[in-house]
C-alpha cells in the first residue's frame, strides 16, 4: 500500500512538473499571440479610418464647392439688389411675373404623372421580375430594363425626337392612330406632361427596378414561407408583406425622383429648339430661371426662383421622409 502510494505521488509530481511549464509556455505564447493581433487590428482600423477619411473628404469638398456655397450665394443674391439688402422684393417680382405660375403648373402636372408612374410601375415590375423562377431570366430582364439608363438626358431626348416624329418614327402607325400626323401635333403643349413622363420613366425606371429588386431580396424567406403556409397568394403577399417592407426604399425613390423632376430643363429645352417655338422656352421653372439670368441679366430674380424651388422640393421631400419612415430602425 505504502509503495503504491509513493509511486502515485511520484507520478503526480512528475506530471505536475512537466505540465506546469508547458501550460505556462502556452499561456505566454497565447499572450504574445494576442498582443500583436490586437495591435495589428488597431493599426488596421486606423488605416481604414484614414482611407475612409480621404474618400469622404473628396465628397465633402465637392459638396461644399458645388452644393453648399452656391446655395448660400443664391440666398445672398435673392435678398439683395445691386449689393444692397432688398428684402423680399425679388421674390415678389418673380411671383408677379406672368410666366411664373404657368411654369409652376407645368412642372406640378408633370410631377404628378411622373411620380405616380414610378410608384406604381417600378414596384410592379420589380415584383414581377423577382417572382420569376429562373435566375438567368430575372437577370436578363433587369439588364434590359437598365439599358436605357446608359443614355444621358440630352441623348435620350434626341432619340425620342425621332420616335415622336410621324414622318420618320418606327412607330408612326401608332402615332397616326392616336391622331398625330405631324411632329408639331405630337409635341403640342397639352401632350408635354405625358411625353416628359414617358421619357423620364424610360430613362430612369431601370435603375430603380434593380434597387427595388435588391430590397425584395432582403426580405427574409422565412416570412414569405410563413405567408404561403397561411394561404396568402402572390397578390396578398405583395400587398401585405413585400410592399410594406419596401416602404423605405419606395420613399427614397420618391424623394430622389422628386428632386430630379422639379429640375426639369433638358427635355423642354431640346423640344423647344426642335419644334421651332411650339414648346415655349419658359415651360419649366428651371427654364424661367435660366431666362432671368442669361437673357434678362437678372441674377437676383433667378436666385429667388432657385431658392423657391429648393424650399418647395425640400418641404415635399420632408413629407416623404417622415411618412415613409426613412430613418426609422427596423
Amino acid at each position: 500500500m505504502d509503495a503504491a502510494a509513493s509511486t502515485a505521488t511520484k507520478d503526480t509530481l512528475i506530471t505536475t512538473t512537466v505540465t506546469a511549464p508547458a501550460a505556462a509556455a502556452a499561456s505566454s505564447e497565447a499572450r504574445r499571440g494576442r498582443e500583436p493581433s490586437s495591435s495589428r487590428r488597431r493599426r488596421l482600423d486606423r488605416s481604414q479610418s484614414r482611407i475612409g477619411t480621404v474618400f469622404v473628404s473628396g465628397y465633402v469638398l465637392l459638396l461644399l464647392a458645388f452644393g453648399v456655397f452656391p446655395t448660400l450665394y443664391a440666398v445672398f443674391l435673392s435678398f439683395t439688389k445691386d449689393g444692397s439688402f432688398a428684402g423680399f422684393d425679388n421674390f415678389i417680382k418673380v411671383f408677379n411675373d406672368y410666366r411664373f405660375l404657368p411654369a409652376v403648373a407645368h412642372v406640378a402636372v408633370y410631377l404628378v404623372f411622373y411620380l405616380a408612374s414610378l410608384l406604381i410601375f417600378v414596384v410592379l415590375l420589380a415584383l414581377l421580375v423577382h417572382g420569376l423562377g429562373r435566375r438567368w431570366l430575372s437577370s436578363s430582364y433587369r439588364f434590359v430594363y437598365y439599358i436605357p439608363g446608359a443614355l444621358a438626358g440630352a441623348s435620350s431626348v434626341m432619340l425620342w425626337l425621332f420616335l415622336l416624329d410621324p414622318s420618320v418614327s418606327p412607330v408612326a402607325f401608332l402615332l397616326r392612330a392616336l391622331g398625330f400626323d405631324t411632329f408639331v401635333q405630337t409635341v403640342s403643349i397639352d401632350n408635354l406632361p405625358i411625353i416628359f413622363t414617358v421619357i423620364a420613366f424610360w430613362t430612369g425606371a431601370g435603375g430603380w427596378i434593380v434597387i427595388m429588386y435588391g430590397a425584395l431580396n432582403n426580405i427574409s424567406g422565412d416570412v414569405l414561407e410563413a405567408a404561403r403556409i397561411d394561404g396568402a397568394g402572390p397578390v396578398k403577399t405583395a400587398l401585405h408583406i413585400q410592399i410594406p417592407l419596401m416602404r423605405k426604399w419606395i420613399s427614397y425613390m420618391a424623394i430622389m425622383s422628386l428632386a430630379a423632376g422639379t429640375q426639369l430643363f433638358v427635355e423642354p429645352r431640346v423640344l423647344s429648339q426642335a419644334s421651332k417655338g411650339v414648346v415655349p422656352p419658359d415651360y419649366s421653372i428651371n427654364q424661367l430661371a435660366y431666362l432671368f439670368a442669361f437673357r434678362q441679366g437678372d441674377f437676383n430674380g433667378s436666385a429667388a426662383i432657385s431658392l423657391l424651388l429648393l424650399l418647395v422640393a425640400g418641404a415635399l421631400s420632408a413629407v416623404f421622409v417622415f411618412r415613409g419612415g426613412l430613418f426609422e430602425r427596423d
